[in-house]
């Protein structure tokens, strides 16, 4: 396909539905440019559905992996069942014991097909596999679909080695870490699978806790998939002390800064908390990016969604964790993050991963600027309630690095409430679609995306549903701004 420059030409109005963002054959994110199109797609709207050239990866399936699945089937003749492909039999079995888990009569079989270990399961056992697959973040991923079915190369082991040897050395410098604390998974979610798999060997089967209004997948994924997730959203540390006690949990779960609220809370004191009660801190940086921050000293793993500002093209589904060289548990989790992690990033994606990621110091920094650009500009406008930012949250700064910024988000909420939105979201000239990192600007109506059969609760947080999240891109800032203060 030939590919679109979506930072001059963006897919913003309502004949782009469905576009791949960007234009490239293994996009991670969709076009949804219209407020309606967001709605239809969170109700599975046929129309809009049959519309998507693209989807993020765990939330459906890419149309390579979609293929596999649908060739599985009628290759194994089973009808009125669904196929979720795995890179190996590991995480096929590890998915399997879950639907078995939630559904005592669940039906199912793993079968290979070009090499793919694929979990068959009836429909009542759809949404389970469904679930596992969204909230792991461990299926095949798009790249090795292609090469199963033949429409792209399988790389060299020495190729893959190398790009992978650089990937690691890269992310040592910037956690300033040895590399052998590094671990590359094929998600975010996959990271975290990785770290709770591991907190469970060494810390036994106690439920996790998450601190600060949680991005949807980091808090369903223990609650659904492992013990279980209480969740403190009032952040103060009389608070948390109370609810350590009281809980004892196996491990804290924390995001610097939150999604998308971008609150950060005061991860050092927390940390003197957690130390002193014998509790491991997991930490989030996807949003602030460790090239900003530094968190090792009071993280003991932090793991990160790469597919986001590290990859910055918006077409590989990447993860890391990085255990802190400063944690109690460093040797344990060294030893037993690589043996609990059912599949590592795949050849053909470490060696995109490496070539995309090569400028990313130097592409986060003008991130950072042009993102409080925007934000200064947003706050001017008398129509904005509030834009959130990390910019003046003391926690944040706190534990910003020498040249660091605050990332490439930011949120706001309009004083018009959701026809206001509505109306500003849809004649936005910028991309609209979910995942946020891009060196184009994307926007959506978050809460819509990510809390849509709970928008109640959310607003019970302090989570507008008519809120709507940027991710600043490389665009020439002047332009950008004209196409937001035209709307707004």
């Amino acid at each position: 396909m030939t590919e679109r420059n979506l930072q001059t030409n963006p897919c913003w109005s309502a004949k782009d539905l469905g576009e791949p963002l960007p234009s490239r054959p293994h996009a991670v994110s969709v076009a949804l440019p219209r407020w309606a199109d967001v709605i239809a797609y969170e109700e599975n709207n046929p129309a809009c559905i049959n519309s998507l050239k693209a989807i993020y990866p765990r939330f459906g399936f890419h149309p390579f992996v979609a293929e596999v699945a649908q060739k599985s089937l009628a290759f194994h003749g089973e009808s009125n069942q669904s196929s979720w492909p795995y890179p190996n039999i590991a995480s096929a079995l590890s998915a399997q014991r879950h639907c078995h888990r939630n559904n005592s009569e669940c039906s199912s079989k793993i079968k290979d097909f070009l090499g793919i270990s694929c979990l068959i399961v009836d429909e009542s056992s759809t949404p389970s596999a469904k679930a596992f697959w969204q909230h792991t973040g461990l299926g095949l991923s798009s790249r090795e679909a292609a090469i199963a079915l033949g429409r792209e190369k399988k790389p060299s082991s020495s190729v893959s080695q190398c790009a992978r040897d650089k990937l690691l050395n890269r992310l040592a410098n910037i956690y300033e870490c040895d590399s052998n604390l590094i671990q590359l998974h094929r998600s975010g979610m996959a990271a975290l699978t990785s770290t709770l798999s591991a907190m469970k060997c060494i810390r036994g089967n106690n439920s996790t806790l998450q601190i600060g209004f949680p991005y949807v997948d980091v808090l369903k994924l223990p609650q659904i998939v492992f013990q279980g997730s209480d969740l403190i959203i009032k952040t103060q540390l009389s608070h948390i002390k109370e609810a350590l006690d009281k809980k004892k949990p196996a491990a804290l779960i924390i995001e610097i800064p939150s999604n998308p609220l971008l609150q950060c809370v005061d991860l050092i004191s927390i940390s003197k908390l957690a130390q002193d009660k014998n509790i491991p801190i997991i930490v989030d940086d996807t949003i602030g990016s460790s090239l900003n921050v530094h968190l090792t000293p009071y993280a003991d793993v932090v793991f990160s969604s790469l597919t986001k500002s590290f990859a910055g093209r918006g077409d590989i589904l990447a993860g890391s964790t990085v255990i802190s060289p400063y944690s109690k548990w460093k040797k344990e989790l060294a030893e037993t993050i690589p043996k609990v992690a059912l599949s590592s990033l795949s050849d053909s994606d470490t060696i995109e991963l490496e070539k995309t990621s090569r400028d990313v110091e130097d592409r986060l920094k003008r991130l950072n600027i042009s993102c409080l650009k925007l934000k200064e500009k947003l706050e001017t406008k008398k129509e904005i309630i509030k834009v959130l930012h990390p910019q003046y949250c003391k926690n944040f700064n706190s534990l910003l690095k020498k040249g660091g910024g605050y990332g490439c988000l930011l949120s706001f909420e309009l004083r018009g409430g959701v026809e206001e939105s509505k109306r500003v979201y849809d004649s936005l000239r910028v991309n609209k679609g979910p995942s946020l990192g891009t060196n184009f600007t994307l926007v959506c109506p978050y809460v819509q995306l990510a809390h849509f059969k709970e928008l109640k609760w959310a607003e019970s947080c302090g989570v507008s549903k008519h809120l709507l999240r940027v991710s600043v891109g490389l665009e020439n800032e002047d332009e950008l701004w004209s196409r937001f203060n035209s709307v707004i």
